[in-house]
């Protein structure tokens, strides 16, 4: 499958919403989906790092960075730990590094840019909270569904064994 959002915006258009920001595909994985885990951090990747070192049972973190493009909230190390653990993907509203090693992952990989300057880490971030992006919240719980068309969420699992 190459692309996933047209056919569920045809099939659910009333269950499922667009996620408008502007994200680049970095992962070796175009397409990807599961449940939401959220997290926000400023240019300070501990929440991140400690999260996908942890199972991810195909579950997509969506990690809100404030859009900063100054600092690197994930590289090819926290890249490969989240795709040994079963993460189906990672959204950053913020900086990823390492942008060659993460395309040969078998992850999906949405960040807003690059950048090679690693963050420090000082502990700092919120887990499990809601996200505002644009007019669209993401919450825990949620789902979120991407390709190379953009990002979609929805508040429940959708069936897609029905997409043609």
């Amino acid at each position: 499958m190459l692309d996933l959002l047209p056919d569920l915006f045809d099939t659910y258009p009333e269950q499922i919403q667009l996620l408008s920001l502007p994200l680049t595909q970095y992962g070796g994985k175009h397409v990807f989906w599961g449940e939401v885990v959220t997290v926000y951090c400023f240019e300070d990747n501990s929440m991140v790092k400690q999260l996908l070192a942890r199972p991810g049972q195909g579950r997509v973190l969506v990690v809100d960075g404030g859009g900063s493009l100054d600092k690197a909230l994930m590289g090819d190390l926290i890249g490969q730990s989240a795709a040994d653990n079963g993460w189906a993907g990672v959204v950053i509203n913020g900086a990823i590094r390492d942008a060659g090693a993460l395309s040969t992952m078998p992850i999906g990989i949405k960040a807003l840019g690059t950048n090679p300057i690693k963050t420090e880490r000082k502990g700092l971030g919120d887990v499990n909270c809601p996200l505002v992006f644009g007019k669209q919240t993401v919450a825990p719980g949620m789902f979120i569904y991407a390709d190379d068309n953009g990002l979609a969420v929805s508040n429940t699992a959708l069936d897609l064994s029905l997409l043609g």
